[in-house]
């Protein structure tokens, strides 16, 4: 029998070491190595497939065989350019109560009802516990089968027996290959079980939903081969505090990672949401100093979001610097910005903003909104409610224009805004909405009397 030596592991990279050392050989991250039993080579055998067929021209492999079918939920599917691929291996990864288990019991049941097998095998989640979920979501049907496994052989035998042609298994950290001596969800154990299920979904055809995840840093969990393995990553965010879920896709090898999947947490499950602009701008105010409306891209996904921002009298040494929704780096950028270039006192100045709705706007495209909704919070002058800004601001307070600008415009002119204020560089094709060129921050500001030059 071989003998099992431990080595020490890096759970970023993958990378080992005989003993343990400050810097990891393969990444240089610093104290990163973790210590684990290494497997013998006879507990790997089993990796070892059997070859494909022989090689043969481009033109003679068959296309159809990575045909999309979809999954019947809109907004995954938008994301995954149609569907689930046969025999691809798909990686959800999201924060714990996301809504990663509640949108895949909704596509399982949902790819279910339209003829095809589904095995849904949970690893963290008892069946009953499962069960009360898909009753709640409406997502019992007898063709989503059920399991909870957490041994791979029986995961494996399991498949075996169902022979499904989509199988969801939630979640891989849970997984244990018996003849590893680690712990689930270490290094050894996530690598190995993936790559078996990876095996398994191209042998047998049948697409597979790995749930992973995150660490508290919001990057995935586990050693980076994992990522390499699957064909597709999709990562689901959203603030728990608010209904509305994003789903983005990192990795495809199938399709587009420029899409942008927007659902809505409902007490029903999940609804995908196809006028996010809509959503956002419901509840908006008009005629309230410091709102503004920005068009931001999402992918190649137009959505408008209102900007707000308030200021305050501070009796801090330093006056807070408060972003929600906005990237803090360029808001401080901004606001130096706005204090040297226009002349706004804001040193002393509390600054709060606040991207509505739960949406992040880290875009440089907003930065002409942020410096207007901060311009007219100080002078308490409203912003016009039919107008959008979007520009990017250099440190010289000049104005430069951002990509798909006459993309963003035209989703403004749809939800009724009929002016935008943008750079003199913005591109001419727009129709149906007046385009308000400027230059520079302060020929903005001034532009809407928000200062007095």
């Amino acid at each position: 029998m071989a003998k099992v030596r431990t080595v020490f592991r890096c759970p970023d990279c993958g990378a080992s070491a005989p003993k343990w050392v400050g810097q990891c050989p393969g990444c240089a991250a610093w104290g990163s190595l973790v210590e684990e039993l290494d497997a013998p080579l006879e507990a790997v055998a089993h990796a070892l497939v059997a070859s494909s067929g022989p090689p043969v021209p481009i033109a003679e492999v068959d296309p159809t065989e990575f045909t999309p079918r979809p999954t019947g939920v809109d907004e995954l599917d938008r994301v995954l350019g149609g569907g689930l691929v046969p025999g691809s291996v798909t990686l959800l990864t999201g924060e714990p109560g996301i809504g990663k288990s509640t949108v895949l019991l909704q596509a399982a049941a949902t790819v279910a009802s339209s003829g095809r097998t589904v095995l849904y095998l949970s690893g963290e989640e008892s069946p009953q516990q499962v069960r009360l979920r898909a009753e709640r979501l409406g997502a019992l049907h007898p063709g989503l089968f059920l399991a909870a496994e957490t041994a791979l052989p029986h995961l494996i035998s399991a498949i075996d027996q169902v022979q499904p042609e989509l199988v969801v298994v939630d979640s891989v950290q849970t997984l244990v290959a018996p003849e590893l001596s680690s712990a689930p969800g270490s290094v050894a154990q996530v690598r190995e079980c993936s790559h078996r299920l990876v095996q398994e979904a191209k042998r047998r055809g049948c697409a597979v939903v790995l749930v992973g995840h995150v660490t508290k840093e919001g990057t995935l969990a586990g050693p980076r081969v994992l990522e390499h393995v699957v064909d597709t990553v999709l990562a689901f965010e959203g603030d728990r505090h608010h209904a509305l879920r994003l789903l983005r896709v990192t990795k495809h090898r199938f399709g587009s990672t420029q899409e942008l999947g927007l659902f809505e947490m409902t007490e029903s499950g999940l609804v995908g949401v196809p006028d996010a602009s809509g959503l956002f701008l419901a509840d908006r105010r008009v005629g309230v100093p410091g709102s503004v409306v920005v068009p931001t891209m999402e992918g190649v996904r137009p959505i408008l979001v209102e900007l707000q921002a308030l200021v305050a009298d501070s009796n801090l040494p330093a006056p807070r610097r408060s972003a929600q929704g906005v990237d803090s780096g360029r808001l401080s950028m901004i606001l130096a910005v706005v204090e040297r270039r226009v002349g706004f006192p804001l040193a002393k100045l509390d600054v709060f903003t606040l991207a509505v709705g739960g949406m992040k706007v880290l875009e440089p495209g907003a930065d002409l909104a942020v410096a207007l909704a901060v311009a007219s919070a100080m002078q308490g002058r409203p912003v016009p409610p039919d107008l959008v800004a979007c520009g990017e601001i250099g440190l010289g307070g000049e104005l430069r224009q951002v990509a798909h600008t006459p993309r963003r415009l035209a989703e403004a002119a749809r939800l009724g805004f009929t002016r935008a204020i943008v750079p003199h560089s913005a591109p001419h094709d727009v129709g149906g909405i007046e385009l308000i060129r400027v230059g520079t921050l302060l020929e903005a500001m001034d532009r809407l009397d928000l200062f007095d030059i």
